[in-house]
């Protein structure tokens, strides 16, 4: 089973809608944090260790990631999804592309 970590600014909007979206999945166990100190969930070294793929919603979140990072990421493969912080939590649009964007690399 795959651990699967998504990351956006606040773990707010994007990642959380993330998590809830996959989290149905049997065959991935799911997470979400921000990589913002004062986020809902923030990222830590512990999270990042854990995970097999993290998902960040921008190039600004995975240059973060590997700046505070860098000793934990040692075996995620770091995927950018380029999705812009202008969607509500749940937002039907959101789901269809995260579901669209994701699902090439975790497969159906």
């Amino acid at each position: 089973m795959k651990n699967v970590l998504f990351t956006c600014s606040q773990n707010r909007l994007r990642s959380p809608t993330a998590e809830q979206v996959f989290s149905k999945r049997r065959d991935i166990e799911v997470a979400s944090a921000g990589t913002n100190h004062d986020a809902d969930i923030p990222l830590t070294h512990e999270l990042v260790a854990w995970a097999d793929i993290i998902f960040v919603m921008e190039k600004t979140h995975r240059a973060k990631l590997q700046q505070k990072f860098k000793t934990s990421l040692k075996k995620a493969r770091v995927i950018c999804l380029d999705i812009p912080d202008d969607y509500a939590f749940i937002d039907p649009a959101l789901v269809g592309l995260l579901e669209a964007c994701v699902s090439k690399y975790l497969g159906e």
